[in-house]
């Protein structure tokens, strides 16, 4: 996975591309959210848009994400999930969980 990032505003745009599976991802992923925090920018959203695949550790590292960001006052948001990511959030039932936006726009407007 690479990772590449941009601001909107307050908020920090993340976008990943290829497969979020865990090993190296999970610490890029993880290192780059803290940084963000200690930047103070806690508003977030992850551009899913060139992402291939995630498995259930890519499914951790957003969670672990979140869970992050909302320890420190922030939110993280999801934007252009494709159909095979929604329909593993869906059999996850993290659908419920995540705010998942059609566009990146959308998403930051959401805040």
């Amino acid at each position: 996975m690479k990772l590449s990032s941009h601001q909107v505003g307050d908020v920090a745009v993340l976008e990943p591309k290829g497969k979020i599976m865990g090993g190296p991802d999970a610490t890029l992923l993880h290192d780059h959210l803290h940084d963000l925090i200690k930047e103070n920018k806690k508003n977030v959203v992850i551009d899913l848009a060139k992402v291939d695949w995630m498995n259930s550790t890519g499914l951790g590292i957003l969670i672990s994400g979140l869970t992050t960001l909302r320890n420190n006052g922030g939110e993280l948001k999801l934007a252009n999930v494709t159909e095979k990511i929604e329909s593993l959030l869906t059999i996850t039932k993290l659908i419920t969980v995540f705010e998942n936006y059609d566009s990146v726009e959308e998403a930051v407007g959401s805040f």
